[in-house]
């Protein structure tokens, strides 16, 4: 039968293979030669692969800028802060505000500044030269759509978790979403945030925002139920037909290439989410004798010691690695 069933959802077969070949994995290691060693191997490997296949978590958007706590945060949530303690971006979203105003002013911020505005680093940029005209295929728990705004092909893209620039039905049943930028701007303008001269907003310098937002623009459905953002957080998540053809364009993917050159690239895939990712990757791997596991990761640079000799881990800033690689 293969490893994909017929209805080609990239998405749970590759959890289903990861989970299902992890007893096969003894232990941990970090890999093995110098870092100089390391990073021509990996050059190597990309240069000549069949096929590159991403996994991209939080921490390639942490390098690229993206940063949900400290100073970043206290630009633009300050009176989030003092009002309500909440203390980095990820926390206020599980925060439990006192109404519905002051939950989508929140939240208009969030997804403004995680969404809408450039990354503050390149990494994203450096990354897609590096694999320009290659094969490459991009699965991601990441949903502050910043491959698309680097110019990675929209086919080639698999956002498994959903994406800040979408709403759905707040019951899940209908299973379509809405794009919200439109009402992200007026919401950010609602909140006396102010365009700079490139349409940024930005605080006003007498730094008195509103944190309410007025009771008609609390967001809707156009059937006219509940809005809430399209973010895989419980059973109600949507997985629209533009997920359910990405996932299929996964499995394409990967049963195109089995057997041959791959690189499993895996950047910034933290322990919240690794059976999306790193587990399948693994199992992917061990399958082949032609494949090459990659794992750039600040602090967390691993792989399992059965698949050693076909790894490369680069422990670092995948920022500075990359800019080391080219």
């Amino acid at each position: 039968m293969g490893i994909f069933r017929q209805e080609k959802n990239g998405y749970a077969d590759a959890i289903q293979k990861g989970v299902a070949a992890l007893d096969r994995f003894s232990g941990l290691t970090r890999g093995r030669g110098s870092r100089e060693e390391r990073l021509a191997r990996l050059r190597q490997a990309i240069d000549g692969a069949d096929a590159v296949v991403i996994g991209a978590g939080a921490g390639l958007s942490t390098s690229a800028g993206f940063v949900y706590n400290g100073e970043r945060f206290e630009r633009y949530f300050f009176d989030f802060h003092q009002k309500f303690g909440i203390r980095d971006m990820y926390s206020g979203g599980f925060y439990p505000f006192p109404d519905q105003e002051t939950k989508w002013a929140w939240w208009a911020r969030n997804i403004y500044f995680n969404r809408y505005v450039p990354a503050p680093k390149p990494v994203y940029d450096r990354l897609l030269a590096w694999v320009q005209g290659k094969e490459y295929f991009v699965i991601t728990t990441n949903v502050d759509h910043q491959f698309q705004k680097a110019g990675f092909d929209k086919a080639r893209l698999f956002y498994t978790q959903g994406d800040y620039g979408l709403f759905q039905s707040a019951d899940g049943r209908v299973k379509r979403t809405y794009d919200n930028e439109e009402w992200v701007r007026r919401a950010m303008a609602a909140q006396r945030f102010l365009p700079d001269e490139q349409g940024i907003f930005q605080v006003p310098k007498d730094r008195c925002l509103s944190l309410r937002l007025p009771k008609e623009l609390i967001p809707r459905c156009p059937d006219g139920s509940r809005a809430t953002t399209n973010l895989r957080v419980d059973d109600t998540f949507v997985e629209d037909a533009g997920w359910q053809a990405a996932a299929a364009r996964y499995a394409d993917f990967l049963q195109r290439f089995a057997g041959k050159k791959v690189v499993f690239l895996e950047l910034g895939v933290g322990s919240n989410t690794p059976v999306i990712v790193k587990y399948p990757f693994w199992a992917m791997t061990a399958e082949n004798p032609g494949a090459v596991y990659a794992c750039l990761n600040y602090g967390d640079a691993v792989c399992p010691r059965e698949i050693e000799s076909q790894s490369i881990c680069l422990d670092g800033d995948i920022g500075e690695i990359l800019d080391e690689i080219l």
